[in-house]
């Protein structure tokens, strides 16, 4: 059970009792006629062979005030498309499938790609982004939500956990962070949030000292949480990263256009367990390595924007800094993980601070002989005045997909 303390720039919305999942839905359904909800589901086809996606659309089967589901499907071909309409059917919510592989998506990728518009990495950052920009030119709905769709420890509760800050009448909420804590067959999880992002953006303020945007991201106690929600209005002006660092370049966008009081953290799960990445210490282009990597320059990049300056000392302090934090968060852990009756694996935990502070160190290399590098995609406002028919276009196309 979590308490009801408040710490850090944002507030914090907590789970303090056994209140029905029933009460909170039937709230969000008077609710829905002025602020309709769409959630937003982007995976890999190889997740409808997995052991979560078909438990989470059986939960979400029984979701009362959901007006749309939004799926972004990457890495099918026609066969695999037609398989994934068939699965997704019994949801009882309108929805529908971007097929993102398919050639009318990728004629329209084509032609903002024309326009230097068209996001360059694949992966999940890029799904995301057109399954918004679809959001958007279906005007339906006044609310979005994502969440991944490989949550093993997946119930329904985490979608009306999600949209309730920001749709409630008298909440001034137009942005709001799920969290939870990471743990499973007793041992804990969450690796890049506990031993990399924690600890390096405390390094960061004793390097460069207070500041607003690392007080920020050091108040969500899951910053790296893949589920989110938002009022519409949020999507069109915010731009996304396509790389890993999409969870933190929210976070960087939301901070940059509202005020710490348009922002919550609300606590969506008891436990929460998914697929996990591996290491991959002998390859900086996978996992966790790559992973680590985006998220250090996205932080790196927020700051430089703000002014600092950095340079090879600089980083080589940073680095410092962070490793010595990071290995004392690591005794902390332990002695959770113990009093817990949970394993904490010591060498395991520091070989992953040394992996960290390697990719910490890569990611400075990689800012500075590229500081112009963009992985930002454009936020849909000025893709829509550079093709003013974007939005009919995507219409058009995911409906004939439907068949």
């Amino acid at each position: 059970m979590s308490d009801f303390f408040q710490n850090g720039r944002i507030a914090t919305l907590h789970n303090l009792g056994d209140r029905p999942i029933e009460a909170l839905e039937a709230e969000l359904c008077e609710w829905r006629d002025k602020k309709p909800m769409c959630l937003v589901l982007p995976c890999l086809y190889s997740e409808l062979e997995g052991p979560a996606l078909s438990h989470i659309i059986d939960e979400l089967s029984k979701v009362p005030f959901l007006d749309e589901i939004i799926i972004g499907l990457d890495r099918a071909d026609q066969q695999q498309f037609e398989h994934a309409k068939e699965f997704f059917s019994r949801l009882p919510q309108r929805h529908y499938i971007l097929w993102n592989d398919g050639p009318r998506l990728k004629a329209i990728d084509k032609v903002l790609a024309d326009y230097g518009l068209a996001p360059v990495e694949l992966g999940k950052g890029r799904n995301v982004w057109y399954c918004l920009g679809y959001a958007l030119a279906s005007g339906r709905a006044k609310a979005v939500a994502l969440h991944d769709c490989d949550i093993l420890t997946y119930n329904r509760d985490i979608v009306a956990k999600l949209f309730y800050p920001v749709v409630h009448p008298t909440f001034n909420y137009v942005f709001c962070k799920g969290y939870y804590y990471r743990a499973a067959e007793g041992k804990l999880n969450g690796r890049v949030s506990r031993l990399l992002v924690s600890p390096l953006v405390r390094a960061l303020k004793q390097v460069f000292g207070s500041d607003d945007y690392l007080e920020f991201i050091d108040s969500f106690r899951y910053p790296l949480a893949g589920e989110f929600s938002m009022i519409v209005d949020v999507v069109s002006g915010i731009r996304i990263p396509s790389d890993w660092g999409l969870e933190v370049g929210v976070l960087s966008e939301v901070n940059r256009r509202y005020s710490d009081e348009r922002v919550c953290q609300v606590d969506i799960a008891d436990a929460y367990d998914h697929k996990h990445q591996t290491l991959s210490q002998d390859n900086p282009d996978g996992g966790l390595a790559k992973m680590s990597t985006d998220i250090s320059k996205s932080l790196f990049r927020k700051l430089a924007i703000k002014g600092q300056v950095f340079t090879p000392e600089v980083f080589r302090t940073i680095k410092a800094s962070y490793y010595r934090l990071a290995l004392d968060l690591v005794d902390r852990y332990h002695n959770d993980a113990v009093i817990n009756g949970m394993s904490l694996d010591r060498n395991q935990e520091e070989s992953t601070v040394e992996l960290f502070t390697k990719c910490i160190m890569r990611a400075g290399e990689q800012f500075l002989n590229d500081p112009t590098e963009r992985p930002f995609m454009a936020n849909w406002s000025r893709v829509l005045s550079a093709v003013p028919d974007v939005y009919e276009r995507l219409l058009d196309a995911v409906e004939k997909d439907q068949g």
